[in-house]
Parts: C-alpha cells; structure tokens; sequence
C-alpha cells in the first residue's frame, strides 16, 4: 500500500512530533508499505532512510498550496496520513483544510488524520477569520463550530488520537467523531537496545560515573516548563538532603530549534540554586538514532516525570520509561486515564508539589518490593499500551479504508 505522510515536524527538528513521525515511518515501511512524506524545506534531513523524503514545503500558508496539490496529485497514493499539531504548522489554518483538497484532487483517496495533541489552534490570520466568519451563511448552524476548525474532523476518514482523554474531549465536542477515532498512543521514540544480562545497565553507570550503591533516578525527555522540571529539581533537593547516595540524570534536551527557549538554561541555573548541582548529571542531546539514552535508562534504578497537567498515554517518556522495566513516579491530574493504577504501575502524586513528589521518591528507595512491582507494572504496561508491533498494526488497520467500512 502506498502511503502519503504529511508532517511539518521532521528530524533535525527537536519536538515529540517529529521523532513520533520518523519511528513511525520506519516501522511503516518495514511491514511493507511504501512511505512517502512531504515535509518542511529544511537542511539536515536524515540520510538511508527506508521510505522516502521530500521537504518541499516552505511555510504551510495559503500561498503553500499549489506545492501540495501539485505533489499530492503526482505522488497518488493509497492512503494519507496527516500529522497533526497546531504550533508545527505555525497555527495556520491551511492545513486544516488538506482532507478536502486531498479529495478534490483524489476522490478515492483514504484519509487519516493523527492528531500529536487534544487541541485545535484558534489564532488564525485576519482573513482566514475572515473567511471562516462567512461560513456559517452558507451552511448549517450545527456545522459551523467543526468548520470553524477546518475540515480535518468532517472530512478525514479516520482520526487517531494519542491518549484516553483526547478521544474523551474529542467526544464531548464533537460527538459525531466517536464512531471514527481510534486511540494509539506512541511507543518509546527513541533507538533501543533490549537488556542483555545487565550489560547495559552496567555500560551506562560506568557512563555516567554512577557508584555502585548509588540510587539513580532518571527523567527522560524534551525539557520545557510543562513538563514539571523545575518541581523535580525542587522534590531532589529534599531527597538528596536526607539521602547522600542519591543521583538524577535527566537525559534529553531542549524543544524545537537551539536557541529558541531559556527554560532549559534556567532549570540549569535552578539545580545550582537548590546547592544540587553536583548530584544532577545532564546528558544533552542524543540523536534519533543514537542507543545511549537507552542505555542510560537501563542504567537508572527509577524514572520521575512530574507532569504539570499529569500523567497521560500521549507521554512516549512514559513509554520509553515502561519499556526499561523502570519503577515510575509521576503525577495525577484532574483525568486520570484507565491503564494508570497507583502503586501497581506507577507512583502517583498531585502535579506541581515538590514535597510530595519528595515523600514518593523516598517510599521507592526504602522499599525494594515496591520496586519489584512497579517493575513487572511497568513491563505489563509497555507490553499492553506501547508496543510498536500492536502500534503499527493498529495504524496500518485504520489506513485500510476496509476497516472504517467494517466498524460503519
């Protein structure tokens, strides 16, 4: 089956939205299907890739779309896949509308739309609001609030959402969506290298300069506020004045392009502040097909991710952390989603509360049979929610147009 991927987020690009579109291109094509995906024009494109890639796109506006239809036409494929997240696209309208002009130029085409995030972005151009002011005068009042968000909801055959509580809020706004929305959420974006013996543990605390009897906990993934980093740093500093063998590494870097946020300078400055700054190791970046955040996962005895809105199944930290066997503490926020059970597969904790985020790191150190669960919880929980083979099974299934016509 041929498959068009349209996604603006692409490596180099740092985000969760193009790692999600590179590992899941990969595992695509090698089940068979043939991947092509139209991306942004930038340098540094990943080389030797299984599918193909053309960034041809200059800045997904208007003036952006006899590139795409000129493409889309030539490419013909089977099935498109949209990638879709507001902040990528420059939260422009245009690309809300590519179902239907997909399916002007491709009337038999299937198309899904994936949706990285539970929201549709509002901060539209002066004439695109002008344009969509209009459209309630010519169709139906019931219609116009999902017009208003373009035709990504009406006119996709499928949608796929990452969590619980997307397709929840999806179903409350837009009821009518139900019956098309599949939930998939992402397995671990990273290169990884399955635990041989402890061999790798043991190769990542060498790494890391980690002692023996040290107790490494470990956060994993991009570093911006919503991310409840600056709560981490805060709930260390009261573990570690109690506890002098006690480590963090935080393995990963900053979102987007260098340079385009200080937070991660800021929570550096933080971890001098707190006096923590020689107990917290930071690795940097990694590339996408570089095993050594694997590796350095395997080495850590926990993983905290402290989430200011909680926990979610969108979380591929999450993902990678569960697929290490990891014992995981992170946080509850106001929907908690049905995998999630305390003390079982997680350590659960209010969001935004270093003492308590505190009191559970310290439950997990002094108690080795809590360990011992929270590890086989967090096997089961990769095994069940985010294996690649069920991802890309579940993914291929909804790119057949056969399966939408089953569940109809």
């Amino acid at each position: 089956m041929k498959v068009l991927i349209i996604a603006a987020a692409f490596p180099p690009l740092r985000a969760g939205d193009a790692d999600h579109t590179l590992y899941l291109c990969q595992h695509l094509a090698a089940r068979g299907l043939d991947i092509h995906v139209l991306t942004t024009r930038k340098e540094g494109i990943p080389g030797n890739l299984p599918f193909q890639v053309y960034p041809l796109m200059q800045n997904w506006t208007w003036s952006d779309v006899p590139r795409l239809a000129k493409f889309v036409k030539h490419c013909a494929p089977e099935a498109v896949l949209l990638m879709y997240s507001g902040w990528i696209y420059n939260n422009h309208a245009m690309i809300t509308f590519v179902p239907t002009l997909t399916k002007l130029l491709l009337p038999g085409v299937h198309f899904v739309t994936q949706f990285e995030i539970d929201y549709l972005s509002r901060r539209f151009s002066l004439l695109t609001r002008a344009i969509l002011k209009a459209i309630p005068q010519w169709t139906r009042p019931e219609n116009a609030e999902r017009l208003f968000f373009g035709t990504l909801l009406g006119h996709s055959d499928r949608l796929i959402v990452l969590s619980e509580r997307h397709q929840a809020k999806f179903a409350e706004s837009f009821p009518k969506t139900g019956s098309k929305t599949v939930v998939i959420p992402p397995p671990p974006l990273l290169r990884l290298c399955p635990e041989n013996n402890g061999v790798f543990r043991q190769r990542g605390r060498r790494a890391l300069h980690v002692e023996p009897d040290d107790f490494l906990l470990a956060y994993f993934g991009y570093i911006y506020a919503e991310k409840g980093v600056d709560t981490l740093l805060r709930a260390f500093q009261i573990v570690s004045n109690q506890r002098s063998n006690v480590r963090l590494v935080m393995i990963g870097g900053s979102i987007g392009t260098p340079n385009a946020s200080s937070y991660p300078q800021e929570i550096y400055e933080l971890s001098k502040t707190l006096g923590i700054a020689d107990k917290v190791i930071w690795t940097g970046e990694f590339t996408w097909d570089n095993e050594q955040a694997s590796v350095y996962l395997h080495a850590a005895d926990a993983c905290v991710l402290p989430f200011n809105e909680g926990v979610l199944l969108n979380r591929s930290s999450l993902a990678a952390a569960s697929y290490h066997g990891l014992p995981i503490v992170t946080t509850r926020g106001l929907f908690l989603e049905s995998p999630f059970i305390h003390q079982k597969n997680m350590l659960l904790c209010p969001p935004q509360d270093p003492r308590s985020l505190a009191l559970a790191i310290d439950s997990l150190i002094s108690n080795p049979e809590l360990r011992q669960r929270l590890h086989r919880g967090a096997l089961a929980l990769a095994h069940e929610w985010f294996s690649w083979d069920k991802a890309v099974e579940r993914t291929i299934e909804v790119l057949k147009r056969e399966d939408y016509v089953k569940t109809k």
